[in-house]
């Protein structure tokens, strides 16, 4: 990137590349509730958030209820999927229908439930759908509507930002059908001066759930506290987390993606923004949960996990970075873009929040704990699954080249982009499916090969051994013939690479979600 560390600010150029067990949930916060604050009421309207500072019922076991309980309490609660206060009975996010512009709030199925995705594909069928808002559901009210834009202009009327495509990332939670928001360059949410966030040096907790399936090494995919100016207001005006490939400060250990700080001017692995820990390569799993906490003076602390099972591993704790401390952090929430807008970043949310203080990891395993118990899983919910099959190490997708309808093509991986080339169908019969009707063509395994480097490439669907595949906890697609691994040629993670089968290693290139 040209220029010197001042010149690579947010403000000038955009960013370059390089169980807890339910028993132990409910018992944690009985015991937290005796010693806690006062008990809130249950809403009786649809519109009814629960109280910010409030305690919980003893049953209570949802993110924002668990930071209550632990003393750091949700000042912000985004979430497509789900409610993040057991209490919670109000709208998770707004749509707006393309065909004649209306609006429709999509809200949960129950109190501290799932959301209710059939109402939302039932508003847009025959058309298409955009996320207009994200709804907060603390009483703060700090909703996300899309951004007005900033010093770097989104491609949006005037330079704002545009919100996401409403149904282009169908996942599950608990087997229901959920949306994710996916954002592509330029989508962007925020609200500024929002109430009861950290300002100042004031300590602040952020989480979000995202995934790996999506990502780049561009400026910036965020969730967390920027500028209310949308502008570059100097070094530690922004405390959030950034997910994605960036390796802003040179000496990165792997390729990513990580989860990061973006203090501005930098998003940082460590307090000197490199990261040289062999065991931080890269974080792989379909969802991600992503931690950041700032006391704004002397400590932050990276961890991530997996959104669908275990604990939480830290990547860093210690000092602010040199010219951080104390931090000056504003009021704006964003989601998707940097502090001054910066557009470049891509990524996956589902869920998140801010906390009001700094939590304690015994809060934060707790609420890990009730990330995976959410139960979130890809495809699309009831019946056969579909979508794209993404290459984790390489963030690409499963891609027959030049949309060929002729069996014997070897597949590719390409930048993923929707088209009917990437999407593919699990069946009932463990097969995968691209295209529909007469030119429907399986996932197949050449000549029934049973040998490391065996093509793979599509064919006439005949229920054969060589056509069928497991798709394995760990992230991995296997052949029911051969029981090698589908795998990215050479680990490579270019466009038109090459997919084939190899014995089974663990590594990244045989990583695989479908989503």
């Amino acid at each position: 990137m040209p220029g010197s560390l001042a010149d690579r600010r947010e403000g000038r150029f955009p960013r370059r590349r390089r169980h807890f067990p339910a028993v132990f949930l409910i018992a944690l916060a009985m015991a937290l509730a005796v010693l806690g604050t006062p008990a809130f009421g249950t809403p009786t309207k649809a519109e009814a958030r629960p109280a910010v500072h409030a305690s919980v019922a003893a049953d209570a076991s949802l993110p924002c209820d668990l930071y209550a309980a632990g003393g750091t309490p949700c000042v912000t609660a985004h979430a497509t999927t789900r409610a993040l206060f057991a209490a919670y009975n109000g709208p998770l996010y707004q749509i707006q229908r393309n065909s004649d512009h209306t609006y429709r709030d999509i809200g949960v199925l129950a109190p501290g439930g799932y959301a209710d995705a059939a109402s939302q594909v039932s508003f847009c069928a025959g058309t298409s759908c955009t996320i207009t808002k994200i709804y907060d559901q603390t009483t703060l009210h700090n909703d996300l509507p899309i951004s007005w834009g900033g010093y770097w202009k989104g491609p949006g009327p005037n330079g704002s930002d545009v919100g996401a495509d409403a149904m282009a990332l169908p996942v599950t939670a608990a087997g229901h059908q959920v949306f994710g928001v996916k954002v592509n360059q330029g989508v962007g949410y925020r609200i500024d001066h929002a109430k009861g966030v950290a300002t100042g040096s004031q300590p602040e907790g952020i989480y979000m759930v995202t995934s790996s399936n999506y990502t780049n090494q561009w400026c910036c995919f965020d969730y967390g506290s920027g500028e209310n100016t949308h502008t570059d207001t100097g070094n530690a005006t922004m405390n959030a987390i950034y997910w994605g490939n960036a390796c802003w400060f040179g000496g990165c250990t792997g390729t990513g993606p990580w989860v990061e700080a973006d203090l501005e001017n930098g998003m940082f692995h460590t307090n000197t923004g490199s990261n040289k820990d062999p065991n931080n390569q890269g974080v792989h799993y379909p969802f991600v949960s992503a931690w950041l906490k700032n006391n704004g003076t002397t400590n932050f602390t990276l961890k991530y996990g997996n959104g669908a099972s275990g604990g939480l591993t830290t990547t860093f704790s210690g000092p602010l970075p040199n010219g951080y401390s104390p931090m000056k952090v504003d009021s704006s929430v964003l989601l998707g873009t940097g502090g001054d807008n910066s557009v470049s970043g891509v990524g996956e949310f589902f869920e998140g929040a801010m906390t009001a203080g700094y939590p304690s990891d015994a809060t934060e395993n707790a609420v890990q704990a009730a990330i995976t118990a959410a139960g979130y899983g890809t495809g699309a919910g009831g019946g056969g699954t579909t979508g794209a099959v993404h290459a984790v190490g390489a963030s690409k997708c499963l891609d027959v080249p030049g949309a060929s309808t002729t069996a014997g093509t070897q597949l590719q991986i390409w930048d993923c982009n929707g088209a009917t080339n990437q999407t593919w169908t699990r069946t009932a019969s463990n097969q995968l499916t691209v295209y529909s009707g007469s030119s429907q063509l399986c996932l197949d395994a050449y000549d029934k090969g049973t040998s490391p480097g065996t093509k793979v490439i599509t064919w006439t669907c005949n229920g054969q051994s060589n056509q069928q595949w497991t798709f394995n906890s760990n992230g991995t697609i296997t052949s029911a013939l051969s029981g090698l691994c589908l795998d990215v040629t050479g680990a490579a993670t270019a466009n038109g690479t090459r997919v084939q089968l190899w014995t089974c290693n663990g590594q990244p290139n045989q990583k695989w979600s479908l989503s």
